[in-house]
């Protein structure tokens, strides 16, 4: 939230066990333009923000892996 959002938005996110998380963005054509989390975690509920100051407005996909669960969402940035 928010999305869309301009340039910071927070992705919020729990773990029911603790897991190996990586979080990262990419742009249209598939390519990561950041990697917000890629680390071990404890079971909790958690919130990255993700300052997108430096990139262009469009849309982008946040793809979330822990253990085997895998979540990918659309975000629209908007300058």
């Amino acid at each position: 939230y928010p999305n869309p959002f301009n340039p910071v938005t927070t992705i919020s996110f729990g773990l029911d066990l603790d897991a190996d998380v990586s979080i990262q963005v990419y742009n249209l054509q598939g390519r990561i333009v950041e990697t917000l989390v890629n680390q071990n975690m404890q079971a909790g509920r958690y919130s990255v923000a993700w300052d997108a100051d430096q990139h262009s407005s469009g849309v982008y996909f946040v793809k979330m892996i822990a253990g085997d669960h895998v979540s990918t969402k659309k975000l629209l940035l908007i300058k």
